[in-house]
């Protein structure tokens, strides 16, 4: 099992979209709320809840667009951060990122030091982050939203760290709907179940959700190569004049906007 520390940044949509946090406001998608801040919450805006009914909670709530590009972009700055400390990182998706427990813990000495590290150096960069380690990808997401900044989680206690958790954590809201209809309410319920069994009813990702929940990961980190190099260069020799020197840069402007574009 690979241990993973998990760094997460929260209410990222509502980051990007440049919201205070001491405002209530929220990210939309769909006519539905992806996002909100803090003050939001406090007055009974959620996740899921449909924009009619979050701006009925609060009169003056600030409506943010969903946009998953500039969440990127601006999340590259955090990932900087990290690379330059760990160069192993998992972009599990804007806002929340994984990175291989094992080589950051032996160097920092303990999973706890390498956690508060590579978290201390995303809040120096003005980003709110918690840290969480645990068995897997799945389990160290959750361990970092526990309350304040995060949590270790100790070898093989993954599933009984799980267990308590509602199945809507597992973000597959057509599967959780079904396992709530039926009774499965935790993740532990879940698990308790035989695998034959789920994978008879549920399919492959029933499957897949049975050995989250079991504290068994779907698969390693799968981590970005360090140190890509986004850059493009062309040598001339001298003398040369100005107009192919332009002619040339022009295109070597679109090979790196390309790059850029790809990364």
């Amino acid at each position: 099992m690979t241990r993973v520390i998990a760094l997460w940044c929260p209410d990222w949509p509502v980051v990007a979209a440049g919201a205070d946090p001491r405002t209530p406001a929220i990210v939309v998608s769909n006519g539905r709320v992806t996002a909100c801040t803090a003050a939001a919450r406090k007055v009974g805006v959620r996740r899921g809840q449909k924009l009619r009914d979050a701006q009925r909670r609060c009169a003056g709530l600030e409506v943010h667009v969903d946009d998953l590009d500039a969440q990127a972009r601006l999340f590259e700055q955090v990932i900087a951060v990290v690379e330059a400390l760990c160069p192993r990182v998992e972009v599990i998706r804007p806002g929340l990122l994984a990175v291989p427990a094992r080589g950051p813990a032996r160097y920092y000495r303990s999973e706890q030091a390498a956690a508060g590290t590579l978290r201390e150096a995303v809040e120096a960069e003005g980003f709110e982050c918690a840290a969480g380690v645990a068995d897997g990808s799945f389990a160290a997401a959750l361990a970092a939203r526990v309350l304040p900044v995060g949590i270790v989680v100790p070898p093989g206690e993954t599933a009984r760290f799980l267990a308590p958790h509602p199945v809507s954590v597992l973000d597959r809201p057509e599967l959780t709907g079904v396992l709530v209809r039926l009774g499965i309410r935790t993740l532990g319920d879940l698990a308790a179940l035989p695998a034959p069994d789920v994978l008879a009813r549920f399919g492959a990702d029933g499957a897949l959700a049975h050995r989250l929940a079991r504290g068994l990961q779907a698969r390693p980190p799968a981590t970005r190569p360090p140190g890509e190099d986004l850059a493009a260069a062309m040598s001339f020799d001298p003398p040369l004049d100005a107009e192919p020197v332009v002619f040339a840069a022009q295109g070597q402007a679109a090979q790196a906007h390309a790059n850029v574009g790809s990364r």
